[in-house]
């Protein structure tokens, strides 16, 4: 078995997000994501892989599952069934995947997990965030800039409790906080935009006075805080706030002060990495390194990723 090693996002996309010839038969991918299609940052994840589509001349089948888990394993025995070149996914629990990938991988369809890692799975590559990592950098963040100290209390909001990413980034978060006796909730907030206001906003109501800070365990609710401290009266700064930042919303909340740092995910080249590397394992070279991306950033970064989600 191949050895696996961290490639770098830049490299792996030189290397790997090159068209196929014009003399390439065109073969068929399935793009299949545990995210909603309502939630802005998959928005740009389906961009990057229909502008991949689009730039090698293949065909890529999507489809969102809004954390429908036996949807989605359906979606991946539906590819397999049509004799997919190579599948792209997400893991919306951790194990979850494990019974279809084996059987694509039965068949001879490479799969290249993208977004959530899970390594109990046996997936031959994957494109995205450290999650964990992710979380202690969130935690550490609050620590190291005096935003939170022993004995504060930190809410952490999340679409899906339960879900790979709120579970693994609170994994890393635990290993900060716990020693210093921070202490932690995590709250569900689900899929739904007004939802999620509405119960992140009786949450700040009925809690403010014990909050000392705001961890967004995803986009959707990162990006709802302007509304959310709109609505109860918090000031921007009043609370810090890190946070995932793939969508505009929380671009601008960063660049007028709602959040304090948020984690870009390069989302497009996710998808874009991720087609690029099933392709390759598709033709028979092996994928056998994953990709890490993202960045921190606070407000003299935050122009920057808003001109990337604007297109400009």
């Amino acid at each position: 078995m191949l050895k696996r090693v961290t490639g770098l996002l830049v490299g792996a996309a030189i290397a790997l997000a090159v068209p196929l010839s014009s003399q390439a038969a065109a073969k068929t991918f399935y793009w299949i994501s545990h995210g909603g299609p309502a939630d802005p940052v998959w928005t740009y994840f389906l961009q990057g892989a229909n502008q991949w589509a689009e730039d090698t001349g293949n065909t890529v089948n999507t489809s969102f599952h809004s954390g429908d888990v036996p949807s989605q394993q359906e979606a991946v025995r539906s590819a397999i069934a049509t004799g997919a070149d190579a599948i792209v996914t997400t893991s919306p629990d951790p194990g979850s995947m494990n019974d279809v990938v084996n059987e694509a991988k039965a068949a001879g369809i490479p799969v290249i997990n993208i977004n959530t890692p899970d390594p109990s799975v046996d997936f031959d590559a994957y494109v995205g965030m450290d999650l964990v990592q992710t979380g202690k950098q969130w935690a550490q963040y609050l620590v190291d800039n005096g935003h939170v100290k022993e004995g504060d209390f930190v809410w952490m909001p999340v679409e899906i409790p339960g879900a790979t990413y709120g579970v693994q980034e609170e994994e890393g978060i635990k290993t900060v906080f716990e020693p210093l006796g921070i202490t932690w909730e995590v709250t569900e907030a689900t899929l739904d935009q007004a939802e999620v206001i509405t119960r992140m906003s009786d949450y700040v109501t009925a809690n403010r006075d014990k909050i000392s800070a705001i961890i967004g365990l995803g986009d959707l609710v990162t990006g709802s805080i302007k509304r959310v401290f709109d609505q109860t009266g918090v000031k921007p700064g009043e609370i810090p706030v890190v946070g995932w930042g793939n969508s505009l919303d929380t671009t601008q909340e960063v660049l007028t002060g709602y959040v304090n740092a948020a984690m870009w995910q390069d989302p497009h080249a996710t998808s874009y990495v991720g087609l690029s590397l099933a392709n390759m394992a598709s033709s028979g070279i092996p994928a056998g390194f994953d990709v890490l991306v993202g960045n921190l950033y606070e407000k003299d970064g935050a122009q920057g990723v808003d001109d990337i989600l604007s297109g400009n």
